[in-house]
């Protein structure tokens, strides 16, 4: 009668380690069958895919398909800077798609130490310590204050508008500019490293630019004032002064 306890214990342990022996063969499963092998990350500018994938892939079980298709189920993610938001869909056991809508920025200005980011409206959605390619700066504006999520107080907000004509046919011509500098009267000027160009007024603005996308490749190293002012499909009037 004494035996029986004893046999009852054994079962017990046998029970308990083919449970955790199972507990173990299913986390190996999961850990290796679900593991993140390919990521696929589309729509990001401001930030690198390698940079992207650690801010998603985030936590012990980060590189792990089911857990990620859990943590961001119906959930988008936000709070990141330069980025409205993304979306994280588990396409496979082993392939993930990050989808990034960054914010649409159409210039930067610099204040007091920093880089603010302006939407086409004129709002000021970024404050930043580093500048960041594919968004030029705009020089020539004057402003007394700059308030994040508000709009840059300018005398002519015309000149949002303006921006968003020159950086919507940049981008059409794929060739978009360090700064985008506007004197007292208005008149733009297009910076291209250590080339300048002038463009004048914005009339015929699109064959000006058009006319730009073919003569930059032969300004590469160059330093002076491209001269497109003038410039009309009758009035082919273009001179560059190279600086001495």
């Amino acid at each position: 009668m004494e035996k029986v306890p004893n046999i009852r214990l054994k079962v017990r342990i046998v029970i308990a380690l083919a449970v955790v022996n199972i507990f173990l063969l299913l986390m190996y499963f999961i850990l290796i069958h679900y593991s993140v092998k390919n990521v696929i990350v589309d729509g990001n500018k401001h930030y690198s895919a390698e940079e992207i994938k650690s801010m998603v892939m985030t936590g012990y079980f980060g590189d792990n398909s089911l857990y990620l298709s859990l943590k961001y189920k119906n959930k988008s993610i936000e709070d990141v800077p330069f980025v409205e938001t993304m979306d994280v869909i588990v396409q496979s056991n082993d392939t993930i798609k990050i989808s990034v809508y960054e914010k649409a920025l159409a210039g930067y200005v610099e204040y007091l130490g920093r880089y603010m980011y302006f939407d086409n409206e004129g709002i000021v959605v970024e404050a930043s310590k580093v500048t960041t390619g594919g968004i030029p700066q705009v020089t020539g504006i004057d402003f007394d204050h700059v308030v994040l999520y508000e709009k840059l107080p300018v005398e002519n907000d015309a000149i949002f508008q303006d921006i968003l004509t020159i950086t919507k046919l940049l981008n059409k011509y794929d060739i978009i500019c360090d700064k985008i500098q506007f004197d007292k009267d208005y008149n733009v000027t297009l910076g291209y490293g250590g080339v300048k160009v002038s463009i004048g007024k914005l009339e015929n603005l699109d064959e000006k630019l058009m006319q730009l996308a073919y003569i930059l490749p032969s300004l590469d190293g160059e330093r002076g004032t491209l001269d497109l002012q003038s410039y009309t499909t009758d009035r082919k009037s273009i001179s560059f002064n190279r600086e001495k």
